[in-house]
């Protein structure tokens, strides 16, 4: 396939894999990149730049094809590093950075002088806008239905995608409620260049991910999600569970709640121990309301060899339907 987003980034196909936390390590980015799409590295995964260091070298012994890393900027007090990991990303030879979270504007000087290309996550136009202007290479657009944190304005990617593709000169990557090729053909013809999938690429066989979780993931529907944070103004889609339905009871209170009377619950070690152990109902699973669109686990290979084939079955039964 050929489009803005392929051109760009240098892959065979516009599939773009999420940059998860806990999730995007060398053993998935490699594989997804050798299926033809784009793997992603999450740079806050490793402990320490010189882990991304190590995490970046090891996926190279992995594959030879085109791989990023995604870098999410997190509005905190005690911030990890970000100018050692851009180091570590500048100085291993990276050419493609997904950024998410706050704006990338204070990177985006080494970026370009260094000729990696940028794709920031959005969750609306005026951020989307707003980002082109600083010099961004691509908008990832994520619609409500998206996994992680969908923002506060609760537009679907039927609606935000065009809108994005209207408003914007740069490539635009479609994320959110995408798991097959009729979502790729449906993102296409709204106006897209690629795809961004996240929750679909945790439930294949290379994903870092106790088989239980996976599990889980093929037997929900699409209301199996909860959405938490969202008295605080934080939204996020995560899979229903024990400890998401008690982040939620909490936040509905009497009185409200404040973060820390949530955030043993919600801490990213008990999620992370959750997707390692199997243990379904002990912390956080982030996921979209894709998975009601997810019933098998398949090899990164599978799943996008299938979604390209789809795809072009898809865009082919359009285009009779319309001649």
């Amino acid at each position: 396939m050929k489009t803005r987003v392929t051109q760009l980034l240098g892959t065979r196909y516009p599939i773009v894999q999420g940059g998860m936390q806990w999730v995007g390590v060398a053993q998935l980015a490699s594989a997804v990149s050798n299926a033809g799409g784009l793997g992603i590295l999450t740079a806050l995964t490793q402990p320490t730049p010189e882990a991304l260091a190590q995490e970046i070298a090891r996926c190279r012994t992995m594959t030879d094809q085109p791989f990023g890393v995604n870098l999410t900027l997190l509005p905190i007090v005690n911030a990890p590093p970000y100018a050692e990991y851009i180091d570590v990303v500048i100085e291993s030879g990276i050419k493609i950075v997904e950024t998410a979270g706050n704006s990338p504007r204070d990177f985006i000087g080494r970026f370009k002088a260094a000729g990696v290309k940028v794709i920031h996550k959005c969750t609306s136009v005026r951020h989307a806008l707003s980002a082109e202007r600083i010099g961004v290479d691509a908008i990832s657009i994520d619609g409500f239905e998206c996994a992680g944190h969908p923002g506060e304005d609760d537009v679907g990617g039927l609606v935000l995608v065009p809108a994005a593709a209207k408003a914007l000169r740069v490539p635009i990557i479609a994320s959110g409620g995408i798991a097959d090729g009729r979502g790729m053909a449906a993102a296409l013809v709204l106006g897209a260049d690629g795809v961004n999938m996240g929750t679909r690429f945790c439930a294949t066989v290379e994903a870092p991910i106790h088989d239980s979780i996976k599990q889980a993931l093929v037997k929900a529907t699409e209301r199996d999600t909860n959405l938490i944070f969202r008295t605080l103004h934080n939204t996020g889609r995560v899979l229903k569970n024990a400890v998401s339905e008690q982040v939620v009871a909490t936040e509905r209170r009497p009185g409200g709640c404040e973060f820390k009377d949530i955030q043993p619950l919600v801490s990213g070690q008990r999620g992370r121990a959750t997707l390692e152990s199997g243990e379904l109902e002990s912390g956080l699973v982030w996921a979209g309301q894709v998975i009601g669109l997810i019933d098998d686990i398949p090899t990164c290979e599978e799943l996008i060899s299938r979604m390209v084939r789809e795809c072009r079955e898809r865009l082919a039964l359009a285009n009779r339907i319309v001649a």
